[in-house]
């Protein structure tokens, strides 16, 4: 390698200084030297002070240009010659001086960081991806029940999960999946609105569920099934259950809940083994279905009964007066056949209107 730098460096004098910068990293990888060795060897080849911040894995090493270390906490300034530890990613190594950057200069870098890369993946482990919570290859294996463990395990260390942890799946109707962690075991209906068909109130149901979310944002006003809090290898089924979950969700076309958790279900649940898109409706749903088409009023009026703790509470809901409330009732109880002002009657319209919802078929399978 020397004899042909020299060569090099007759014909082109960059050429053979940046043969020797390769030689002099390679000679530092086989004898496995740490950061700051690199670092300063990147300081010293280059004249300049170098600096290497790698902030996913606490790492700062700063090296002046006469060989000491002297760490600063300022910020790199754009202006200074920089390289990533990645392809793409952010600037990891820097020069401290302005540019434009020498070829002896890229070399240094180049060289310093691809050492420095297989120096922190061997004792610090590997960097998480740049957007880990927006692999969504890692949440595939992470909710495949039929992925082995340890790459379930592999998948959520490579998210920043804590695999002893607990963690929900959230299903939503474009058939992606979201992963929460919950630092701490979540009790049955914390940071829920408390409404009576298990679904939360939305707004703060949105700003909870929002949180520590790995994954794209929720959309605003979107359906969302949401499973229950499991250890982080028991997700998959979690994932099934949010994808149950999601089947009860309204599409808003008309009244009913925009966020179903599923441990909220309870026998519920059972129906969406049943009940689907192609399966021929019962006869309170076809009832039900011919009513909504001839009352445009109705959806809101029964959905307020079936969820509001009594029939003045659904009145105030609808802005009704409490009289005008039980004559709309008189006129659905007409269309439906049935009476929905006795606990049977109502039972009979919530099970109708769930299995309505589930055949309506708008949500598209998620994957697995």
């Amino acid at each position: 390698m020397e004899e042909l730098a020299g060569r090099l460096t007759a014909l082109d004098p960059d050429a053979g200084a940046a043969v020797r910068v390769i030689a002099y990293f390679d000679r530092l990888v086989e004898g496995r030297a740490g950061l700051e060795a690199l670092v300063r060897g990147a300081a010293v080849l280059s004249g300049s002070t170098a600096r290497l911040v790698d902030h996913d894995r606490g790492v700062r090493v700063r090296v002046e240009a006469d060989g000491r270390r002297r760490d600063v906490s300022g910020p790199a300034r754009p202006e200074w010659p920089s390289a990533p530890l990645t392809p793409g990613g952010s600037p990891a190594l820097w020069l401290e001086r302005p540019g434009p950057c020498s070829v002896v200069d890229a070399m240094v870098l180049e060289r310093a960081t691809s050492a420095a890369r297989l120096v922190l993946d061997r004792t610090r482990g590997r960097a998480p991806a740049r957007a880990p919570a927006e692999d969504p290859a890692l949440l595939e294996t992470l909710l495949d029940s039929g992925a082995p463990q340890a790459a379930r395990l592999h998948a959520a260390r490579a998210l920043g999960l804590d695999p002893s942890g607990q963690a929900r799946a959230l299903a939503l109707p474009d058939g992606h999946a979201r992963v929460q962690p919950l630092p701490v075991p979540e009790s049955a209906g914390h940071a829920r609105g408390g409404r009576s068909d298990g679904v939360a109130d939305a707004r703060p149901d949105e700003v909870a569920l929002a949180a520590s979310l790995l994954g794209p944002g929720l959309p605003r006003g979107g359906r969302v099934g949401v499973g229950p809090a499991v250890p982080v290898l028991d997700l998959p089924g979690s994932w099934a259950a949010a994808r149950t979950a999601l089947r009860f969700t309204a599409d808003g076309t008309e009244p009913g809940p925009r966020t179903v958790y599923a441990d909220e279900l309870g026998t519920l649940a059972l129906l969406a083994d049943v009940v689907g898109p192609g399966t021929e409706p019962p006869a309170d749903v076809r009832a039900l279905a011919s009513a909504i088409a001839a009352t445009p009023w109705l959806p809101a009026t029964l959905y307020a009964v079936v969820t509001a703790p009594s029939l003045r509470t659904a009145a105030a809901e609808l802005n009704l007066h409490h009289s005008t409330l039980q004559d709309r009732l008189t006129h659905a109880e007409s269309l439906l056949g049935w009476s929905v002002r006795d606990p049977h009657g109502r039972l009979r319209l919530q099970l109708a209107l769930a299995v309505r919802r589930l055949m309506v078929g708008h949500t598209v399978l998620p994957p697995g």
